[in-house]
């Protein structure tokens, strides 16, 4: 069925020639944000000090890279894209981009901005860049997403990367902080994720992606959102405990986890209906908790 649907997708061609804005979307602006912010964060954190040029090519060079993987994770995902409300608006199953296209865009800007990142910053950044790259678009995109239902929890890796690669910019060498960062990211993914697939579930199956709530059901999957939710409270007072931050930090983190495992807690003690109130609540939740998180701990770098 899915093959079927594949090769009907490629052989749209739509009346209008792609725009600007099309291959803007294959690069997931949304997500791209968020990759751009917590990179910033990371270069900011680091000890040494970046010039300004260095900072805009690094920051640059990580947000392009990770476009990049997403215009390729688009090409690789265009048959299940196709069959899901959330993401059947997408350039390619919508035919404003054709596949070869997306997937070459995708590989050209990976090239580069690894390349630029190399030769410009530092060779370290580069390769964790390239490694971050390889490891979304074939570990996650191509083997875990459609074989396992903790295709989040090891997938989750890829998108932890940037604020290490932002502080390798600044510095060519890895210490515990961005470790620190990188888990943060690490363990907010299967929550923030799993609170999705739980209202989202329906289209996951008929796309047949194991998602947790399809493979196992509503109740293991909010289980392991509390879980993850508790670990992850631990995990961001790290950068207290170990001394990296100070009250402020310490305060925001506190208030923040206590309202996200509050979510989670409520989500767990909710029946196993399809349009549960906690979900969609999480997930927004979660978005903003992140940055929050992040820009916390920046500003209390500054105090």
């Amino acid at each position: 069925m899915q093959s079927k649907i594949l090769k009907y997708n490629d052989s749209i061609l739509s009346e209008q020639d792609s725009s600007v804005q099309d291959y803007f979307s294959l690069l997931k602006p949304r997500v791209m944000t968020l990759v751009v912010f917590t990179s910033i964060c990371g270069i900011i954190l680091a000890p040494q000090n970046i010039h300004p040029f260095f900072f805009f090519i690094s920051v640059l060079c990580i947000s392009v890279g990770a476009g990049a993987s997403g215009a390729i994770n688009m090409w690789y995902d265009r048959d299940i894209d196709s069959l899901m409300e959330r993401t059947k608006q997408r350039p390619i199953p919508n035919g404003k981009v054709q596949p070869l296209d997306a997937l070459g865009f995708g590989v050209v800007l990976s090239i580069i901005s690894v390349i630029m990142l190399g030769l410009a910053v530092n060779y370290e950044a580069a390769l964790l860049l390239a490694f971050s790259i390889f490891f979304y678009v074939f570990i996650y995109t191509m083997w875990l997403k459609r074989k396992t239902s903790q295709n989040i929890v090891i997938g989750g890796a890829a998108g932890s990367f940037p604020p290490v690669i932002g502080w390798l910019c600044s510095t060519g060498e890895v210490s515990l902080l961005p470790i620190i960062l990188f888990c943060i990211i690490f363990f907010w993914t299967p929550p923030h994720f799993w609170a999705l697939a739980l209202y989202k579930d329906i289209e996951y199956s008929k796309a047949r992606i194991p998602m947790l709530p399809v493979v196992s059901g509503k109740r293991v999957t909010k289980n392991q959102i509390f879980t993850y939710s508790l670990i992850l409270f631990f995990i961001s007072l790290l950068p207290y405990i170990l001394n990296f931050s100070g009250f402020f930090y310490l305060s925001v983190t506190v208030i923040l986890n206590s309202y996200f495992c509050f979510l989670s807690y409520m989500l767990l003690r909710s029946k196993d209906t399809k349009n549960s109130l906690y979900a969609p609540k999480l997930f927004k939740f979660s978005i903003l908790y992140l940055y929050l998180i992040f820009l916390s701990i920046v500003i209390d770098s500054f105090l």
